[in-house]
């Protein structure tokens, strides 16, 4: 058999070719480490996040009636009250023309306060009677199938916030009563006695509670109208917040709220309630002046071993979808007013446009430009630009 000869030159040629070539891929640059992620569907819950407290719903200053020598308070913070207890005593100064006037003026005005408590009472009681109105008529509807369970539900909490509205009604209906009296009593020592000495006034508790916060405990002369004690049931609790404006405006009343950080191992389920109609200027940590809201929501669930003014961070839940295609907003960068993000094909990227929707604390709605399963990089750098090799990084 005849053996097959190759020009010596040839094998030269060869030999240069394949070191060319193993040059060049001894040059070429290795792949970049990224760090990929996986588009897919899943739920996606768009919500605004302030860190807020928890404060108790109907909360009464209990204050000195007249000016006098407060005698030393025996009652501790946290103690349990009564209605009608008596909380604290002062012996009233004397009274001149001037301090009788005065003493008359703050009755006049405890009694007006009275009639509007008493008005706004009124005015919850019948908002109460017409949401159980319109409560049984939205079930009676859905029951039928004629009416969505959304509408439903928009009634039973109406139903519920009325209700709770007519509570905080008839404890201030009861506090401004209890204001009236102390009034009257202080005109009273101070018509007993010309000079208003040698006669004890006693303050009363206005409603059932506990005390949270002494604000005066020793015996020391104190002014008519100054704050001695604060009282309140520690169970009836709310949650407060102080949104941005920007962000308060996208809140309605009856938005699911969660409460989280709060100690426990799991979310509390809210309900806004109110959205307060008047902000107000709040300085950042950074030194910028805010323009803040407060967001006013109560409980669901029960608050367990919450008390007054706690710490919690609260989200509202703006909008929510159980399945939705989204992609992690790390991916995402912005070229003017577009949204772009990388894409890794073969082994390269690829800038591909994108149309985003709603966004949540991680991730965002994918409305056009992305593709179930397509792998994206997750944290672009400026190191990167179309047709880059990429490699996935360890754990990505």
């Amino acid at each position: 058999m005849m053996a097959l000869h190759v020009p010596r030159r040839w094998l030269l040629v060869g030999a240069v070719i394949a070191g060319a070539l193993l040059v060049v891929l001894a040059l070429r640059p290795s792949p970049l480490p990224v760090d990929v992620a996986r588009v897919e569907s899943g739920p996606l819950m768009e919500t605004v996040d302030e860190e807020g407290q928890t404060r108790v719903r109907d909360r009464f200053v209990i204050t000195a009636p007249v000016t006098g020598e407060l005698r030393r308070i025996q009652l501790r913070e946290g103690d349990s009250v009564v209605r009608g207890q008596v909380v604290a005593s002062l012996e009233p100064a004397p009274l001149d023309a001037r301090g009788r006037a005065q003493a008359e003026a703050r009755l006049e005005a405890a009694e007006d306060a009275e009639r509007v408590a008493d008005a706004a009472l009124a005015a919850a009681v019948a908002a109460v009677e017409q949401a159980k109105r319109t409560r049984a008529r939205a079930d009676s509807l859905a029951a039928m199938g004629l009416l969505a369970p959304e509408e439903r539900e928009k009634a039973e909490l109406a139903e519920v916030s009325r209700i709770r509205e007519r509570e905080g009604a008839d404890f201030k209906a009861q506090a401004a009563a209890h204001d009236v009296e102390a009034a009257r009593g202080a005109l009273l020592a101070a018509g007993r006695s010309p000079a208003g000495a040698g006669t004890t006034i006693t303050v009363r508790a206005p409603v059932a509670g506990r005390v949270l916060r002494l604000v005066e405990q020793s015996e020391r002369v104190v002014l008519a109208g100054a704050p001695l004690l604060e009282v309140g049931d520690p169970k009836r609790i709310e949650v407060v917040a102080d949104f941005l404006s920007s962000d308060a405006v996208k809140v309605h009343s009856g938005d699911t709220m969660l409460i989280e950080e709060w100690g426990g191992g799991r979310s509390l389920l809210g309900r806004v309630r109110m959205i307060e109609p008047s902000g107000f200027t709040k300085v950042s940590a950074l030194g910028v002046e805010e323009q803040r809201v407060n967001v006013v929501g109560d409980f669901q669930d029960d608050p367990g071993r919450l008390g007054d003014r706690f710490r919690v961070e609260v989200r509202v839940v703006l909008w929510r979808a159980d399945t939705v295609l989204q992609v992690p907003s790390s991916a995402l960068f912005r070229q003017g007013e577009r949204w772009y993000a990388f894409v890794v094909e073969q082994g390269r990227i690829r800038r591909r446009e994108v149309e985003i929707g709603h966004r949540g604390a991680f991730d965002a709605e994918v409305l056009r430009g992305l593709n179930q399963g397509d792998v994206v990089v997750r944290h672009p750098s400026d190191k990167l630009a179309d047709g880059v090799r990429v490699r996935a990084a360890a754990g990505s």
